[in-house]
């Protein structure tokens, strides 16, 4: 065992978003790519001398070696600590869980979140602070400029430490505990929510299936939903976490967890079914018949928390990412709560929980989750759906029903263009930011332009401003369009085209929600010229 220096030299590209740095797994696995990015990582937080973090995964390709150089790596750099889920597995949620439970000084997370897995395919990192939120801004800016000027970075040369027994060892002076990926997490839910009730529900004949996607969450579904509460063997599906995702997409959406969808609506579906996604922090609902989008699932779990333990005494506030429809506005103008609108990325929450402004958040990119950790969680969100239909005993369609009567519904799309020339999508964006000063008044496909701006954030926690986060188009009635780039891919651009309508006539409300939004699309499509710059004349993904 000894401990090194490597000398080397910047390399481009390792700049991170808004979830960590993502790229292809090859790249990853260059010569000493990953290596440079931890050391930058520990230069960006102050180093990791007497620190302790917390480390682990989705179970991605890479995601094991990644784990003994990140190992490595920190004992050269003195770190005191690393709890390691075992065979270096976490979940996202459970991660930032377990930050704050022993109050590390924070955490890495290696996941490329919804993306494929598999040597061909994508793997991340990013770093989780210590109230177990994704890094700010202003830490990320201090990582990405270290990737500039790094020279050299520290290692200990040894071999392979054992992950997949629980228990303690050393590494050069720097404690390894091994940690259950599951236990302390199940335990938070069940301070947060009531067993017993979904017990109660699953004893009755309720029928549910929960689709892992051959990602992270299966073990967490397994234990919670089938050990703890009863759910039949085989209640969850695609449960053993593979390292290429069983070769599907752990994206979950219509599109991309579409066996969920034909079981879900076919004549002898369950009750109810949900999905999660790569490394467990989103989810998708489904009831018999009937798909919940994201922005609905939120304004749900928000008009009904008060019927769970945990949220019994009401809610602080709430929060929605701005592309996000404005269903939970309704919700929250109902109730008297509080409503924040933020950009897009779930560390533009982390200000408004750490103050206590909020108890709920959501993202329309299936990202739902609360004041129990700083990121969203998908398992939180389907045990809160099933605590309230336990108490409600309705269905999925009927308390969808029941919601949309009392608040209206809010017709809402996301529209994918995926793999967009990067040139092609920067000139679509500057040229509607050029002219949205003059959009006011127009008309196009039957609707008036009411405002146009483009999105800026100024955080009522700390002061700081986050510019150019979308740009948004509002029409006389309520419709709306949103337009940005996501930085979630790892090729190209992706353009979401968020689409919303809100509809009040209760014999208007279950309709198709592309039929109901074919003016908003049209408009959009003429608004931005995206056939035009894109070439494409439909979008990859509808959701």
């Amino acid at each position: 065992m000894q401990r090194i220096t490597v000398q080397t030299t910047p390399i481009e590209g390792q700049k991170p978003g808004t979830s960590g740095l993502r790229k292809k797994t090859h790249v990853f696995m260059g010569p000493h790519f990953l290596e440079n990015f931890i050391q930058s990582i520990w230069i960006g937080i102050g180093g990791v001398e007497g620190k302790t973090l917390v480390l682990g995964g989705d179970g991605r390709y890479f995601n094991d070696r990644a784990a003994q150089v990140i190992l490595r790596m920190a004992a050269a750099s003195g770190a005191r600590k690393m709890i390691v889920g075992r065979n270096a597995l976490l979940s996202t949620p459970a991660a930032s869980n377990l930050i704050r439970l022993r109050g590390t000084d924070g955490g890495i997370i290696m996941s490329a979140s919804h993306n494929p897995g598999g040597p061909d395919e994508d793997f991340g990192v990013k770093f989780n602070m210590s109230n177990g939120g994704p890094a700010p801004e202003e830490v990320t800016d201090r990582i990405f400029a270290a990737t500039g000027t790094l020279t050299a970075y520290d290692i200990v040369e040894t071999q392979d430490i054992d992950l997949s027994r629980i228990g303690t060892t050393n590494l050069a002076g720097m404690e390894i505990e091994i940690v259950d990926p599951v236990a302390d997490y199940a335990a938070l839910m069940e301070t947060l929510f009531d067993f017993d009730a979904i017990r109660a529900l699953l004893a009755s004949g309720f029928r549910l299936r929960f689709d892992s996607m051959h990602a992270v969450t299966g073990p967490y579904a397994t234990a919670i939903l089938q050990e703890k509460l009863g759910a039949p063997a085989g209640s969850v599906v695609n449960a053993e976490p593979l390292p290429d995702f069983g070769g599907g997409h752990p994206d979950p959406n219509p599109i991309w967890a579409k066996e969920l969808m034909d079981v879900m609506f076919a004549d002898d579906a369950p009750d109810f079914g949900a999905a999660s996604d790569g490394d467990g922090d989103r989810n998708m609902i489904v009831g018999r018949g009937i798909y919940v989008t994201p922005s609905d699932s939120v304004a749900v779990l928000a008009a009904n928390a008060h019927l769970a333990p945990g949220y019994s005494e009401g809610l602080k506030g709430v929060a929605r990412s701005m592309p996000t429809s404005r269903a939970l506005d309704r919700v929250a103008e109902a109730k008297g709560l509080d409503c924040y609108e933020t950009p897009t990325g779930w560390k533009f929450f982390g200000n408004l929980l750490d103050a206590g402004r909020v108890s709920i958040c959501g993202e329309e990119s299936a990202g739902t989750g609360s004041d129990h950790v700083r990121e969203k969680d998908g398992l939180w969100a389907v045990l809160l759906w099933l605590n309230i239909l336990a108490v409600k005993r309705q269905s999925v369609a009927e308390i969808m029903d029941e919601h949309w009567r009392e608040f209206g519904r809010n017709y809402y799309s996301r529209h994918d263009y995926e793999g967009v020339d990067a040139d092609k999508a920067n000139a679509l964006v500057d040229e509607l930011r050029g002219k949205l000063a003059d959009l006011p008044g127009q008309d196009f496909a039957r609707l008036t332009v009411e405002t146009a701006d483009e999105f800026a954030y100024d955080d009522p926690v700390d002061g700081s401003r986050a510019d150019k986060q979308g740009i948004r188009i509002g029409f006389k009635g309520g419709a709306r369009i949103v337009l940005r780039l996501s930085g979630t891919g790892t090729v190209g651009a992706t353009l979401r085209v968020y689409l919303e309508d809100v509809e009040s006539d209760p014999s208007r409300m279950h309709r198709d929600a592309q039929e109901a939004l074919a003016d908003v699309i049209a408009a959009a499509d003429t608004i931005a010229g995206i056939t035009r710059h894109t070439g494409r004349t439909a979008p990859d993904v509808k959701t």
